[in-house]
């Protein structure tokens, strides 16, 4: 199956700073904030939703095309996706801007302050469908450029492809006739529980109501798995079990990445869940969010043990 990945492409700039955010900022004076916290040194990794959720396609054996553009810095980014056997065809280079960055610092007490530069995400990656056969194909159109997110799920619309809305971070970007526009005619809306929240509330619109204007609704839910709702049914999927959570970052998209996984090879939602699931275990035992690695023998192994025969 032709899968689409609609995204950002980012670099993750993270440090750490050794000491609490709150010992250097003075309640009575926020108003005229001024502070600087010294980090322990900086740490860059792959990021970005669509880099995300296809470099977790690929560990799955997929061959994922990511649609969005890239900075002037890109030749690293793209020496690790060639690496991968991750397509570019689908990345527009703009040169005279960097890549999306985001700038993580945390404290001693896991509080972030983060700087987000969206750099060449700015521009829209353009890039149109080949004339693929619809029952072959889908589309992740996760947070990235706004003009995107609404084109490519036009475009699948008129070219009869299967969309996945999955808004994250973009939302406070939506305006309300223009989400529900997003959303009517797509085949799934995936989000967490807050997300989920938000978007009910910017469209006035409830889960019902949502439901009608597209076919599922997948809701995340950290530790507690996740849950498929319908027409017809809810139905709550468990969490799979992970070794030692050293950063939670990027289990979203690594859900992602195994429910497309089971889609693509004709699995039901609910075993595409499940694959979500397995798959989200692998990114949260490390830190980043595409320092994970395994081989597709050792995914269906873990997920055996968890859940059993697929």
């Amino acid at each position: 199956m032709n899968i689409y990945i609609s995204g950002s492409m980012a670099y993750d700039r993270i440090m750490d700073f050794p000491g609490r955010f709150s010992d250097h900022i003075l309640p009575d004076k926020i108003h005229i904030l001024n502070v600087c916290f010294t980090v322990n040194g900086m740490r860059e990794k792959f990021g970005g939703t669509a880099g995300n959720v296809a470099y977790s396609l690929s560990l799955l054996n997929e061959k994922p095309v990511i649609l969005g553009t890239i900075g002037k810095d890109y030749a690293n980014y793209f020496e690790w996706l060639k690496k991968n056997n991750i397509s570019l065809e689908g990345i527009k280079i703009i040169d005279e801007e960097f890549t999306a960055g985001a700038y993580i610092t945390t404290d001693k007490a896991d509080n972030q302050i983060t700087g987000f530069n969206p750099g060449a995400m700015k521009y829209q990656a353009d890039f149109r469908l080949p004339k693929a056969n619809p029952e072959k194909s889908i589309m992740l159109i996760a947070p990235g450029n706004l003009q995107d997110m609404a084109n490519y799920a036009e475009e699948c619309k008129n070219k009869g492809i299967d969309y996945i809305c999955d808004p994250g971070q973009s939302l406070t970007a939506w305006e309300k006739e223009p989400l529900k526009e997003w959303i009517e005619g797509s085949t799934m809306l995936i989000s967490n529980d807050y997300e989920l929240e938000l978007v009910m509330k910017m469209t006035g619109m409830n889960k019902k109501e949502l439901l009608r204007l597209t076919k599922t609704i997948i809701t995340t839910l950290g530790e507690k798995g996740s849950l498929i709702s319908t027409d017809e049914s809810d139905i709550k999927i468990p969490s799979a079990k992970a070794g030692d959570v050293v950063d939670p970052t990027g289990a979203g998209d690594a859900f992602r990445a195994g429910l497309l996984k089971g889609i693509a090879t004709g699995k039901d939602l609910e075993t595409g869940a499940k694959m979500g699931a397995i798959a989200a275990t692998y990114a949260i035992e490390k830190y980043g969010t595409q320092e994970h690695s395994y081989t597709y023998e050792e995914f269906n192994e873990r997920y055996r043990s968890n859940f059993g025969e697929m």
